[in-house]
């Protein structure tokens, strides 16, 4: 298998609030869709951790009474 073969990993080195001037257009929109896909996984992974937080809360709290 030749190494141009092999699929190719979108290119990730951007630095948040470097100068954008260089970048296309293209570049630009691929960037935002990279970051809103790790937004998105963000959100999840604060969405699971929040629900193991409310479960142990309510594991862990007395009744009223």
């Amino acid at each position: 298998m030749e190494p141009e073969d092999l699929p190719r990993k979108p290119k990730t080195d951007m630095v948040i609030g470097e100068n954008l001037d260089a970048i296309s257009i293209a570049e630009l929109e691929q960037r935002i869709k990279l970051l809103d896909s790790e937004m998105a996984r963000i959100r999840a992974e604060i969405a699971k951790k929040q629900q193991s937080r409310n479960a142990a809360d309510a594991f862990f709290t007395k009744p009223a009474g």
